[in-house]
């Protein structure tokens, strides 16, 4: 943690320049497999299609989240964000870099709009920002929303201050008659202090904006609904923080549902009331550290929960660690409850140098099966299939070998879309990756026009399923 502002967990995995732990997650590893310094290595199944390197205005800083729309991809980084045009992945490029810094930049697009999040404390709202502790009344820290209609010269409108900041966003699109009036985010944060003005104990709540579409401008908070009444989970062994909050929440708009990683806690939420969203479930697991991101199946009867053991700067991919701390946890939805099946934790090792933990990912559409690719940080990415959750397997993997300085790093996110695999590499920029398997070559098919992964959308089978 930063003092006086809290450090967020993925400012901890930002200092790259740790020195790092790791070996394997199974019996069946060996040291040997570890690759040389800086090395793509692949399984068979997986090509390297292209390396982008970070853009020079942001080349100094981490990426982070993706999201994508119509063609493009947009890349956020600890000093702002990218927009690319993957319209031909296989010649892919920048088109603009907007330099505002401010971590995480989480990132997410609704026709014209950008969102960002921002969990740093700053000395104001603006692009020239900078930073400032939080025990500061006049400091700054929430949502940045930007006009992305001019993809070459996006215009930053409006900013939103947010209760602890906005670790995550997760947009909400409205219902009904609302649907096409205004879009909801969600904003999860944590982490408060009784020295900070707008930060105050025990912040169990989220906040949540109201963006009226046609007068972005006008966006303000209109919600800040308690998730835990009677305090979430503060006392179990092993905790990496007590709850506090919610890390990051995924909704799945058109089933009315949302699933909360908290910290401490996982819950399922009812959300048919955008402004009231209410807790219909909730579990803890003893295994589990910080409970990071979450990731339903396509029929929502199955949900993934990541969990961010040693805040994404430790190497815990490893022996010692073994295969159940540091992975993802399964669990099919029974009657409204969460019902746990099994872990799941690439079976690789990592070098002694390189964090490697379960991070952020998105499921692959194919038709009759729950198969998902996701980041490991310096674990690179995984493709894995959890249709049967009591024994789920890694099909196809793409990683780098150790950074030759020994510093920390790797990739953040890891998402599908049309067709390819794109990953936001702290350092080595956007990858896109493709995997050619018969379990996965039907998802080819299905096409999307914008993917948020934190906002959910069924797919639908296409014409060559």
């Amino acid at each position: 943690m930063s003092t006086p502002r809290r450090r967020s967990l993925a400012a901890v995995a930002a200092a790259f320049v740790l020195s790092l732990t790791a070996t394997p997650a199974t019996a069946t590893a060996t040291t040997a497999d570890i690759p040389p310094a800086d090395a793509v290595v692949t399984s068979g199944n997986v090509t390297h299609v292209l390396n982008i390197p970070k853009p020079a205005p942001l080349a100094a800083t981490i990426n982070t989240d993706l999201a994508f729309q119509d063609g493009y991809a947009y890349v956020g980084n600890y000093g702002g964000f990218s927009i690319y045009d993957i319209r031909d992945p296989k010649r892919a490029k920048p088109v603009s870099s907007v330099v505002c810094p401010g971590s995480q930049m989480d990132v997410s697009v609704y026709g014209n709009l950008l969102f960002s999040a921002v969990d740093s404390s700053r000395s104001d709202d603006s692009c020239n920002s900078t930073a400032l502790s939080a025990d500061h009344k006049e400091a700054w820290e929430g949502v940045r929303i930007f006009d992305i209609s001019d993809k070459a010269n996006p215009r930053y409108i409006k900013s939103v201050e947010t209760n602890c900041g906005s670790h995550t966003l997760t947009l909400v699109p409205g219902k009904g008659r609302d649907q096409n009036k205004n879009v909801y985010v969600y904003v999860s944060s944590y982490s408060p202090s009784s020295t900070f003005p707008d930060c105050q104990p025990p912040h169990d709540k989220i906040s949540i904006i109201k963006v009226p579409l046609k007068k972005p401008a006008e966006a303000a908070v209109a919600a800040t609904p308690v998730v835990f009444p009677d305090g979430g989970n503060e006392t179990q062994p092993g905790l990496l923080l007590p709850t506090s909050g919610c890390h990051d929440i995924t909704a799945y708009p058109e089933k009315d549902i949302a699933a909360g990683a908290c910290m401490g806690d996982g819950v399922l939420f009812d959300i048919r009331d955008r402004l009231n969203p209410r807790v219909t479930a909730r579990t803890t697991d003893p295994n589990f550290a910080f409970w990071h991101s979450a990731t339903f199946s396509n029929d929502a009867r199955k949900v993934v929960f990541t969990d961010e053991l040693g805040g994404g700067g430790l190497a815990t991919c490893n022996e010692a660690t073994g295969p159940n701390r540091g992975a993802d946890a399964i669990y099919e939805i029974v009657h409204g409850q969460l019902v746990f099946k099994s872990y799941f934790k690439i079976p690789r090792y990592q070098a002694d140098s390189e964090n490697c933990v379960a991070h952020n990912g998105s499921l692959i559409p194919v038709k009759g099966r729950d198969i998902m690719v996701q980041a490991w940080y310096m674990g690179g990415l995984s493709v894995w299939d959890f249709t049967d959750a009591a024994n789920p397997r890694e099909i196809g993997y793409f990683e780098r070998g150790p950074r030759a300085d020994g510093s920390g790093g790797g990739i953040w996110s890891a998402y599908y879309y049309n067709g390819y695999i794109y990953g936001a590499d702290f350092h080595a920029g956007l990858d896109i990756v493709k995997i050619d398997d018969r379990l996965t070559d039907s998802a080819r098919h299905v096409r999307t026009g914008r993917l948020n992964v934190q906002t959910q959308e069924s797919y639908r089978p296409g014409p060559g399923h």
